[in-house]
C-alpha cells in the first residue's frame, strides 16, 4: 500500500504547509517508496505557490529577527522534475512560469499530448521513431524540455507495467494501451506465421528476445547485453539468428513487429 499524507488541520503558513508535504516525500528505494498521496480536507493544496512572509518583530523586543525557516524537504524528483500527487483534486505540481504549481492531472496529460503530436504527426511516425534509439531519445528530451514527462504520467495511472511507448501512444493518439506482457502475447500470436518462418532454433531465438520486452520493456529490447541472458542464450542466441540471415535486420524487424501488434 502507497504511503498517504492526510490534511485535517486548517492552515494559512505556506512555511507550514511545505514542512507537512515535505515530510511524506521522503523517498526510500529500498522499500519501495518512490512517491506518496496526499489526502486534503481543508483545501491546503491552496498554499502551493505561495511566498514564504516571515512575522515581524514585536514592537519593544529585543528587535533580533527569528531564526529562517528550513526549506522544505526535497520532493521525488522525477527527471528533474519536483512530484506531488494529491488523490482528492489529482494535481502534478510542475513549473509554470518560474512557479511551483499544481497542475490537474489531465490537463497535464493534454499538454503533453500537444507537444507530443506537435513533434510527430502520426502514429506511424511516432512508431518509426521510437524503434530508433537516437530519434527516440530525442523525443522524449523534447517532451521533458518543454516541462512534461511520461515517466511522471506511467507514475501517477499507476502503469508500471506499460512501456512509455503505449503511455504516449494513447495520450497522442488514442491507441488502446497494452500492458508490455499483453503486447509480447499479441507479437506471438499476430506474427505466428512470420516467425515460425525462420529457420533452425531462430524462431525460439526470437520469442527469447520478445520475452526480453516482457520483463523490461524497450531497454529490454536493447539491452547490449540480450544474446547473454540465460533464456534467449538456451534458445539458440547469436548464432541461431546468424543462421537464419543478418542478426541486426532480424532484431529490428522483430521490434518494428512489437510495436506494431
Amino acid at each position: 500500500m502507497r504511503p498517504k499524507h492526510c490534511l485535517l488541520q486548517y492552515l494559512k503558513s505556506p512555511i507550514s504547509f511545505y514542512q507537512m508535504v515535505g515530510r511524506g516525500t521522503r523517498i526510500d528505494p529500498p522499500t519501495g517508496k518512490l512517491m506518496f498521496r496526499v489526502y486534503d480536507y481543508t483545501d491546503a493544496t491552496r498554499l502551493f505557490g505561495e511566498g514564504f512572509v516571515t512575522t515581524p518583530p514585536r514592537p519593544g523586543g529585543d528587535g533580533a529577527e527569528p531564526p529562517p525557516p528550513p526549506p522544505p524537504e526535497p520532493t521525488i524528483s522525477v527527471e528533474g522534475f519536483d512530484v506531488h500527487i494529491s488523490d482528492a483534486g489529482r494535481f502534478i505540481v510542475t513549473d509554470v512560469d518560474g512557479r511551483a504549481m499544481p497542475v490537474p492531472v489531465e490537463e497535464y496529460k493534454a499538454r503533453l499530448a500537444a507537444h507530443l503530436v506537435q513533434e510527430v504527426h502520426t502514429l506511424q511516425d511516432f512508431r518509426e521513431r521510437w524503434i530508433d534509439p537516437p530519434s527516440r531519445q530525442g523525443l522524449l528530451d523534447a517532451l521533458v524540455t518543454s516541462g512534461y514527462s511520461p515517466t511522471v504520467v506511467r507514475i501517477v495511472d499507476d502503469r508500471q507495467d506499460y512501456d512509455l511507448y503505449d503511455v504516449l501512444a494513447e495520450l497522442g493518439w488514442g491507441m488502446n494501451p497494452r500492458s508490455r506482457q499483453e503486447r509480447t502475447m499479441a507479437f506471438t500470436y499476430k506474427h505466428e506465421d512470420w516467425i515460425n518462418a525462420l529457420r533452425g532454433k531462430a524462431a525460439a531465438t526470437v520469442r527469447a528476445i520478445a520475452s526480453q520486452f516482457e520483463r523490461g520493456g524497450t531497454e529490454g529490447l536493447e539491452n547490449p547485453q540480450i544474446f547473454q541472458t540465460p533464456e534467449v542464450r538456451s534458445a539458440g542466441g547469436l548464432a541461431a539468428l546468424q543462421m537464419a540471415g543478418n542478426p541486426r535486420d532480424l532484431l529490428i524487424e522483430t521490434k518494428t513487429r512489437i510495436f506494431a501488434a
